[in-house]
């Protein structure tokens, strides 16, 4: 089981940056990947970036350029920093842990923080 808990979401008029972190219950080098999700008023929940594996990053095209997600082993915490935010990355965004498991993928959540743009 993973419990994890987000912070740092807030208002930031459009252009500026804000860094999220997301504290993982247990070791996160034990964790197989580690994200952050976001889910927009009236549309679906949608990746922004993922550490696969320890590694491998991938991120959504919409933020290719602007968010950089990173992970600090010790603190068991991801965070993604995201600059030059729009309008459109409003959102609420969520923090994913991912468990590989014989059966399936085993995913937890966090309880998500919002993020407002304003233009």
């Amino acid at each position: 089981q993973v419990q994890l808990v987000e912070s740092g979401g807030g208002l930031v008029q459009s252009g500026g940056s804000l860094r999220l972190s997301c504290v993982a219950s247990r070791s996160i080098a034990s964790i197989d990947n580690m994200g952050w999700y976001r889910q927009a008023p009236g549309k679906g929940r949608e990746l922004v970036a993922v550490i696969i594996s320890g590694a491998i990053v991938n991120y959504a095209d919409s933020v290719k350029g602007r968010f950089a997600i990173s992970r600090d082993n010790v603190k068991d915490t991801v965070y993604p920093q995201m600059n030059s935010l729009k309008p459109e990355d409003t959102a609420v965004y969520y923090c994913n842990a991912a468990l590989n498991r014989p059966g399936g993928v085993l995913d937890y959540w966090g309880q998500g923080t919002q993020v407002t743009v304003s233009s």
